[in-house]
């Protein structure tokens, strides 16, 4: 069953497809909740819920307690299939974008809603109740004609399956939040800038650092050290040599003005992305709340609107503490990139050198140093990431040879996505996500070069300008599989911790419904996932995060011989699981 959310003026919705018959319903859009709730107690799977976009629709739904087993999101759907060059789409690839290619997600707070009203969030169908959406049954239609016409139907199905869990799941982490404690996180700035200060003066320990780079620089008192611009000035008027303030620059000088300038620069950056203001912004009642934007990054990868969830510096975390009763299950999967890589170019060497020597391979380079490519744990980290980024020069470029003599399938795989680049072509990921065609600065340079009068100048940009479309292309591949995996792994992940039910034990708490009493996850980055659950149930958690990597190698590789083992452990606060 497969019924069709559409939105209706006058803040009506229409439910096509509902029932063996496919009945059809029209409510208001406060009532959408109940025949929801009704017909995912009506069969043990669930119906799969078409809708234009996630986050439109399934906010006002887990408010009201009512969690969606499946659904088909039209709007990253359409994004995948217009994209990739292994979908027949109906119709010119240059035709003028339609609606669909437009449509931006939703925000997931009410329009107009501040962050001292937090129960407006998930008020009727959220910012846009009232705006206009596309059809939703002829877009269905166009995507379903695209993906059975390709020769890759069974890759895209999965691939669109499981963009559309992740938008559940996004939506998900956002109305558990992860839990925070606001007093634990004044502590830790505390403790490390000083009491917090007055509106417009800076903490004590920037300011007397501020000190220290005067003092060092032999500056006037009002040096701003947060002003690139004068900081630099006063550098060279002292002899410093710096020509940025880039970290890696900056501690390969020798002055006195160094080691106060680092700490100030990471200490300011602290302060900007994570200090007292961002506190105030985001942590209410004891959550973060961030939104999660589903294949933000042109890879597949996740971005975040607001609040820079991706980026938890280590100290902060020391505020993401479980309830009372609760704890965390962290894992990450171990050199995920380069075992996907081994999948994807059927590399049985690299996959051997992924299994150890015992079989359970936790680290890949370990075993490709037994394998006797190198001869250190570090060439080995070196020259992979080479091969999947491009890296040439130094140890990457003295080691790439060795490894492509002992796993030359792998390194073929990705020197060939690279000369595609190299040549303006798309390449596409195992599942089927195609990378976008170089810009107008690309194809400039190549036609310069090719011009009568092209000088080495123009030469020498077309070349570079390929090769770093090249090395883009060369780590496409890779990192967009890498994010085809974790969406599947946390797939799967939901689909499990929703089965294990309530804890036996469980008592009422800040978690919400419905999620109240169960496992759930509320943070995922790229290749790690936090899952807050009872602490009863840490073990069963474990053991199905486990079984969730295995099951996502299976859907992506098959039968191919290839292991993606994690680290897992269990603390009650992030901090101490990392």
């Amino acid at each position: 069953m497969q019924p069709v959310v559409v939105p209706e003026p006058g803040g009506t919705v229409r439910v096509v497809g509902l029932g063996a018959a496919g009945d059809e319903r029209r409510v208001a859009a406060g009532e959408l909740a109940a025949v929801v709730r009704e017909a995912e107690a009506r069969t043990e799977v669930g119906p799969r819920w078409t809708w234009g976009d996630t986050n439109r629709w399934y906010p006002a739904l887990l408010a009201a307690g009512v969690r969606v087993e499946r659904a088909y999101d039209l709007r990253l759907a359409h994004r995948i299939l217009r994209q990739s060059a292994l979908a027949a789409w109906p119709g010119p690839d240059e035709a003028v974008p339609g609606p669909w290619d437009t449509m931006p997600p939703a925000p997931l707070t009410s329009a107009g809603a501040t962050r001292d009203e937090p129960a407006t969030l998930f008020a009727g169908l959220g910012p846009v109740e009232d705006a206009p959406e596309p059809d939703p049954h002829s877009e269905l239609d166009a995507q379903n004609t695209a993906v059975e016409g390709s020769s890759a139907a069974v890759r895209l199905r999965l691939l669109l399956a499981a963009e559309s869990a992740g938008a559940l799941l996004a939506v998900e982490m956002y109305h558990a939040g992860l839990p925070w404690l606001a007093d634990v996180h004044d502590a830790v700035l505390t403790e490390i800038l000083g009491p917090r200060p007055r509106l417009g003066e800076r903490p004590a320990r920037l300011e007397e650092l501020a000190e220290l780079i005067r003092s060092a620089l032999d500056a006037k008192p009002s040096l701003n050290p947060d002003s690139p611009r004068d900081l630099l000035k006063a550098m060279q008027y002292a002899g410093v040599g710096a020509r940025s303030l880039r970290k890696w620059e900056l501690e390969r000088l020798d002055h006195p003005v160094i080691e106060p300038l680092l700490e100030y620069k990471s200490l300011y950056r602290l302060m900007t992305a994570n200090g007292w203001a961002w506190l105030d912004a985001w942590v209410r009642e004891g959550r973060f709340r961030s939104e999660y934007v589903v294949g933000g990054v042109v890879t597949g990868r996740w971005a975040s609107s607001g609040g820079g969830v991706l980026q938890l510096p280590k100290n902060v975390r020391r505020a993401v503490v479980a309830d009372p009763g609760w704890t965390f299950v962290v894992a990450d999967a171990a050199q995920l990139e380069p075992r996907v890589l081994a999948a994807m170019a059927g590399d049985e060497a690299m996959a051997a050198a992924g299994r150890g020597a015992d079989g359970r391979g936790a680290d890949m380079y370990a075993g490709i140093v037994a394998s006797g490519a190198v001869a250190t744990r570090e060439l080995a980290k070196v020259g992979m990431l080479g091969a999947m980024y491009g890296g040439t020069t130094g140890s990457s470029g003295q080691v790439l040879p060795r490894l492509a003599k002992a796993f030359p399938r792998s390194l073929a795989f990705v020197d060939e996505a690279a000369r595609a680049g190299e040549r303006g072509e798309v390449v596409t990921t195992h599942l089927g996500r195609s990378s976008p065609l170089p810009g107008a600065t690309w194809h400039e340079a190549q036609s310069g070069a090719y011009q009568d009068d092209a000088g080495e100048d123009e030469v020498a940009r077309a070349r570079s300008s390929a090769r770093s479309w090249g090395r883009f292309t060369r780590n496409f591949v890779v990192q967009g599989t890498a994010a085809e995996w974790a969406l599947c792994w946390i797939a799967s992940i939901r689909r499990r911790l929703w089965a294990l039910g309530q804890a036996p034990d469980a008592t009422d708490g800040p978690v919400p419904e419905p999620f109240a009493g169960r496992p759930h996850l509320v943070l995922f980055l790229h290749d790690e996932v936090v899952i807050h659950a009872p602490a009863s149930m840490a073990e069963a958690v474990t053991d199905e995060v486990r079984g969730a990597a295995a099951e996502a190698g299976r859907l992506l590789f098959g039968g191919f011989p290839v292991r993606f083992p994690l680290s897992i452990a269990v603390a009650g606060c992030y901090a101490d699981a990392k």
